[in-house]
């Protein structure tokens, strides 16, 4: 998407405008799949800046299907930070977006519950009958590479070395989350009747980094529970049960892996054709999938509370 003038926009109303956006963003995925460069790993280390895509002005993070939006431009275009702003925000503190830079496209999605109170056949002293409402808007934002003059405040310092370190940042959140993990044999999984993770010996991974991955993954599993975020193996249209599931664990451990300074990893590429196959069927599904990701982060880091929060923090 091309845009060099003010980019914040208005509320899209029209079905058409509707899924004409829905589409924009799944092609983008799409593409990204069939590019052999899921958007969700990023395999940059922290030294080449936040591997969580952030506004620059407000500082907070970017959050479900908009981080999978911005690290795809940031792949693609060899940005070092992470950091965005919209067109407004530049303006506001004295920069100015580069004449003909191409502006990333996000999104605000949330799916709202309303009363039907024109549901046939209820009566008058009837609860009312809820309905989901898909809100659905876009903006524009830029990356800080993109703009010029911005006040030497603004740039974020990179936190010196030794004073983080991924991999305890990692155990933290296993530890934190309570989960059982039990250790031993040659596979990783998660077991929802017996509400454990099982996971081989530590020593036999090829890196503590790549076990707090695998780990991650498993946990986000975990969070599928009903006495967490209830997330049930149900049948999808489109999808089988549980390649949705695995498209959920893949994006939700990636964005606690980003979390957590770890560069991230492709999972189960077995199940990438089934993916786009669901993908090309459903263009909402890289949103709910996303989402429900979004969720299980929330919950793992002690975020339950921004359970409201919009998607997009532009």
């Amino acid at each position: 998407m091309s845009r060099s003038n003010p980019e914040h926009h208005s509320a899209h109303h029209s079905p058409s405008t509707h899924h004409d956006l829905y589409a924009e963003v799944t092609n983008a995925i799409i593409a990204a799949l069939e590019a052999g460069t899921p958007p969700w790993v990023c395999p940059w280390n922290k030294g080449h800046g936040s591997l969580i895509p952030a506004n620059l002005t407000t500082g907070r993070p970017y959050r479900g299907v908009n981080v999978l939006l911005l690290n795809l431009r940031q792949m693609a275009c060899g940005y070092s930070r992470n950091h965005w702003l919209t067109f407004q925000q530049a303006h506001s503190v004295g920069a100015r977006v580069r004449k003909g830079e191409h502006g990333t496209r996000i999104v605000f999605f949330k799916l709202m519950e309303r009363d039907d109170d024109s549901a046939p056949g209820q009566a008058a002293n009837d609860e009312p009958t809820r309905r989901v409402i898909p809100l659905l808007r876009s903006f524009t934002v830029f990356n800080e590479a993109q703009v010029d003059d911005l006040p030497a405040g603004l740039t974020w310092p990179e936190a010196p070395e030794s004073i983080w370190s991924p991999c305890d940042e990692a155990d933290a959140v296993l530890v934190k989350s309570g989960a059982l993990f039990r250790h031993g044999g040659d596979r990783a999984f998660y077991t929802p009747s017996q509400d454990f993770i099982q996971m081989p010996p530590p020593e036999v991974f090829e890196s503590s980094e790549r076990y707090y991955n695998v780990a991650l993954h498993e946990l986000t599993h975990w969070t599928g529970h009903p006495s967490r975020c209830n997330r049930p193996l149900a049948g999808r249209q489109h999808i089988e049960a549980y390649a949705f599931e695995e498209l959920v664990a893949e994006m939700g451990s990636a964005f606690l892996s980003s979390h957590c300074g770890l560069p991230t990893q492709l999972h189960h590429a077995s199940y990438i054709k089934s993916w786009l196959q669901a993908l090309r069927d459903d263009k909402r599904l890289v949103f709910t999938a996303a989402s429900q990701a979004q969720k299980a982060v929330d919950f793992l880091v002690g975020e339950a509370n921004v359970a409201q929060r919009e998607e997009v923090n532009a």
